[in-house]
């Protein structure tokens, strides 16, 4: 049986135009033991994955300014950094699996922690997702 690690080294990159929506959820990945890195389009999000090659995870919603919308984002980072695994989010926009990347999921507005979590750990099998830092820091 696989041992479940906490997941501390994990580095989300989060895409959300939403100043509060951003913050709210780099705290709920935060308080589960990932790293946040945000984004308020997706030119600054590419321009994070080209100087962090840590970034493991990318979540973005779909409407947003700039060049383009959070699913032509999804299908930029599948192709040049394939290894990303991507959580597409949105309030307005119901979308179809044939429109996503492969290997994608997505999340509709709104959404709570516990939704995140559970596509985290989706994405992430065998890996312990903690509930808050302290918790976190108890399980290491």
């Amino acid at each position: 049986m696989a041992q479940s690690t906490l997941a501390t080294s994990a580095t989300v990159l989060i895409v959300e135009n939403e100043a509060l929506v951003r913050l709210e959820i780099a705290v709920w990945l935060e308080e589960m033991g990932m790293t946040a890195l945000t984004a308020d389009n997706a030119d600054d999000a590419i321009a994070l994955l080209d100087t962090h090659p840590e970034i493991g995870f990318l979540l973005t919603d779909i409407r947003m300014p700039g060049s383009m919308d959070g699913i032509r984002l999804a299908h930029h980072v599948r192709g040049r950094w394939p290894p990303v695994r991507i959580i597409v989010v949105s309030g307005f926009i119901n979308t179809s699996r044939s429109d996503l990347p492969r290997d994608c999921i997505f999340i509709p507005k709104p959404f709570g922690r516990e939704r995140l979590r559970g596509a985290l750990a989706h994405l992430m099998p065998g890996v312990r997702l903690g509930s808050s830092r302290r918790q976190a820091a108890a399980l290491v």
